[in-house]
Parts: structure tokens; sequence; C-alpha cells
């Protein structure tokens, strides 16, 4: 019940930035302006637009999650507000989750409104909406979560700014774990072996991206899309049962 309500607290609070709403209309118009941009194009328009709709939705929910969710705990403790909080009838845990469900709710709420510019784009220039857009938005806000759980992960045991230089590397690396994987064929053993293991352990966020198969018309099958959502959502909570146990032991102090 205490998570539910620091949730709901933690999602007022977001919804009251005003960061967010310039983050969000900003989205929009980009998914916006695709309208003009398929005049200066002579290709597909419909792939156009969805690349860039997916595009942005994907952008835009990464920068609230990294610089929104590194500040979830930091901002807390640098206000020393966090000691007031852990003294009370509240676990850590309970806290630490309810921080995270708020944001989440925050991300789900964006997410939904760019997905409504998006549709609404493709339904004014009169082109078809396929099961597999959705597919899609749902494969990205999975991958919002499991980046949240990220940053929450990093900011429990570092200073903000390196929270956020870490989660961003972390992004970055899980969208080529596919090409490192590659490159160790042609490397020798030693630095192999490294790359192999970061291969296994970090995340493959590459695994979420179903962009190339939404453009081309290429469909996902239901047990791979059931154990990419399976996959994110286990990397997840093993992330938040990490920081959970970090945040626990940490002294405030």
């Amino acid at each position: 019940m205490m998570i539910l309500v620091i949730g709901a607290n933690t999602l007022r609070e977001h919804l009251r930035d005003k960061i967010l709403y310039n983050l969000l209309l900003f989205a929009l118009l980009l998914i916006g302006s695709s309208v003009l941009l398929i005049r200066l194009n002579h290709g597909d328009s419909e792939r156009l637009i969805v690349d860039l709709g997916l595009s942005c939705v994907n952008l835009f929910g990464v920068v609230i999650a990294v610089f929104i969710g590194i500040g979830l705990v930091n901002k807390e403790i640098k206000s020393r507000t966090i000691e007031t909080l852990v003294a009370k009838p509240v676990h850590r845990c309970e806290f630490l989750l309810g921080k995270y469900l708020g944001l989440v709710l925050t991300l789900a709420t964006n997410t939904l409104l760019m997905l409504g510019g998006l549709l609404g784009v493709l339904m004014m220039m009169g082109m078809a909406i396929e099961p597999m857009l959705f597919k899609a938005v749902l494969l990205i806000f999975i991958e919002l979560m499991l980046i949240t759980a990220v940053a929450l992960l990093f900011s429990t045991v570092t200073t903000a700014s390196l929270s956020a230089i870490l989660t961003l590397s972390m992004y970055v690396i899980g969208h080529l774990l596919d090409d490192l994987r590659t490159l160790t064929l042609k490397i020798e053993f030693g630095l192999r072996v490294l790359l192999m293991g970061m291969y296994y352990v970090l995340p493959n966020l590459e695994s979420f991206n179903l962009k190339g198969r939404v453009i081309h018309h290429l469909e996902i099958g239901q047990s791979e899309f059931l154990l990419t959502i399976a996959y994110g959502l286990v990397y997840t909570m093993f992330l938040l049962f990490a920081a959970g146990l970090i945040f626990q032991r940490r002294d405030f102090r």
C-alpha cells in the first residue's frame, strides 16, 4: 500500500514538472513534422513517418528515464529529506519501489501520448495502422522500464552526474551487443572473453527494437515477442532487487 502512495505522489510531482511537458511537446512536434518531411522525400512516406515516430518515442522516453530516474534517490539525499522519510515507518525498499513506480507511470503516460500523436499523423495521412506498431511501442516501454531500473541502481551508489554517464553508456552498449559478439570472432582470446562476458551479462537492448520489422512489415513470432517481454521484466526485477539491497545498507548520516 505504501508503495502505491509513494508512486502516486511521485507521479503527481513529475506531472507538475514543466520539463516533462517541454520534452513531450518537442517530441510531438517532431512526430508532426514528419508530415512536412515527406514532401522532401520521394520514397515511402509511411516508412518515414513510422521511423521518425518510433525514434521519438524511444529517444525522449530514454531522456526522461535517465535524467529523472537518476534524481529519484539523489534528490532526496541531497535535500536531506531522505533521513526524515526512512525515519518514518516506511521500509527503504518500499520507498525505492514507490519512486520507481511513479516514474514508470510517468513514462507510460508520456509514451501513450506520443503514440497517440503518431497514430493521429498516420490517420491524418490516410495510412494503415498495423498491429506491429503497438507491439513495437510496448517493447520500447519495456526497454524504458529497464533503463529506469538501471538509472535507479546507479543512483543508489554514486553521484547524479556519474549515474547519468553510466546509464547512458549502458544504453549505448546494450544496443551494440550484437556487434560486439561479431567482433569477438576477430580478436585475441583475452579480449574475446571480456567481450563475451559483457554480451551475456549486460542487457541486450537491441532485442526490444522492432522498428525495422514495422517499417518492412515483418511480423514477430508470438513466442519470441513474449520471451522478449519476459526477458525485460526479469532483468528489471533483478536490477530493482540489487538496488534495494544496496539502498537498504546505505548510511545517510
